[in-house]
């Protein structure tokens, strides 16, 4: 392993009803409070008239933010970060899953800067405080809830981007699963691979000695994998639900990277796909990643081994090194089949006219990947792969 330092502050609230605590945790702060939240499903499932009634109970001055989009613009952002400055918002809670998060983190760190957000998202400049803000999460996908990252989109420019502070990490999270019962099956499947995606990218490094976090990550992408056919056929079970939304916090909250590098490089090609199209980002991961481990198989096939025995009970009898990992990566590819994740960029009506431009723009820093640095005729290829 490489030497590390990790500390994350994030108090996490788990169960059912737990968001009653929603008083105690914000006696430590001003009473202005921005509720962020998305298109308005809270309203119709009932988790906004929870929040509400507990704002209500500490007398608190409530502002709202609605409308938030599934991959967050930056357009949102500003609005936020405008009615922060005008209105003295002393809080921001975030009520929804990992777009609603994002977005109130460039938010909370807009809010305290005086030049534009952009600046921050696009890593010009580097965050030196945010206002507080806290979750009550809704979704189990992104690992938002409890770790330093955001993504935000300009649909202006067609440019995505994730970045990331110790500023915003979430003063707490508030995981009620049955927040989660109301999910469609579809958001559900995406948020199964969105945090399968996560382990992926961080199992998939060079860093020697580090059987610990290798059977962490083998052991959540287990249980996932065993858990999420009976969620998708079940949508209303507490036990499911309450399984998949904490393994989501566990895939990205920073704990299976400790001591390691891991790759990244299916997200950022992910980014400049949906900077263009606007699509679902675990829709398009489902797409890419497995394209990404057919091409950089050869980098160390050891690895992709070791996952296609350990995770997908690859039998390797009577087979060479290659033939075992490529029967696990097929596996990996038909289960996300299996539970109703799309395969093909056609899935979405994308076809081959804006891959130059889609290269272009997860070019747009250089080669990129820790576990194999891409450039641009290698992302064309990956892409050509997805189609």
């Amino acid at each position: 392993m490489n030497n590390f330092v990790y500390q994350n502050p994030t108090k996490i609230i788990f169960g059912d009803g737990q968001v009653k605590q929603l008083t105690t945790e914000l006696e430590h702060y001003d009473k202005k409070v921005l509720l962020v939240y998305g298109g308005g499903s809270i309203k119709r499932n009932g988790v906004y008239d929870d929040v509400v009634n507990e704002l209500k109970k500490i007398d608190a001055e409530i502002y709202e933010l609605s409308g938030v989009e599934s991959n967050p613009r930056l357009t949102t952002v500003y609005e936020g970060i405008e009615m922060c400055k005008n209105d003295k918002i002393d809080f921001i809670l975030a009520v929804g899953g990992g777009s609603v998060i994002d977005c109130s983190k460039a938010i909370a760190a807009g809010a305290k800067y005086e030049g534009d957000v952009w600046d921050i998202v696009t890593r010009k400049v580097k965050v030196a405080d945010a206002l507080p803000f806290g979750t009550v999460l809704t979704l189990a996908a992104t690992g938002s809830e409890m770790n330093p990252n955001s993504v935000i989109t300009n649909w202006e420019t067609n440019e995505k981007y994730g970045w990331n502070s110790p500023h915003v990490f979430p003063k707490f999270s508030i995981m009620d699963p049955t927040y989660t019962m109301s999910v469609p099956k579809e958001h559900t499947v995406y948020g199964i691979v969105d945090m399968m995606s996560h382990v992926f990218e961080q199992y998939f490094h060079h860093t020697p000695n580090t059987p610990i976090t290798d059977r962490m990550c083998e052991g959540l992408l287990r249980t996932v994998i065993e858990t999420a056919p009976k969620l998708v056929d079940n949508l209303d079970s507490y036990d499911y639900r309450e399984t998949i939304l904490y393994a989501g916090t566990l895939a990205l909250n920073n704990t299976l990277q400790v001591g390691l590098r891991g790759d990244w490089a299916s997200h950022n090609i992910e980014h400049a796909v949906s900077a263009v199209y606007d699509i679902p980002h675990a829709g398009g991961l489902a797409i890419l990643l497995p394209n990404w481990m057919m091409h950089v198989l050869d980098e160390n096939i050891q690895r992709f081994k070791q996952l296609a025995i350990r995770v997908f009970d690859v039998d390797p009898t009577g087979k060479d090194d290659r033939e075992v990992a490529i029967e696990g990566i097929e596996k990996l590819r038909m289960f996300w089949l299996s539970i109703g994740a799309p395969e093909r960029l056609a899935d979405y009506e994308i076809d081959d006219s804006q891959l130059e431009i889609m290269a272009d723009k997860a070019m747009i820093n250089g080669e990129f990947g820790n576990f194999k640095k891409l450039n641009k005729k290698d992302v064309l290829t990956i892409l050509q792969m997805s189609l």
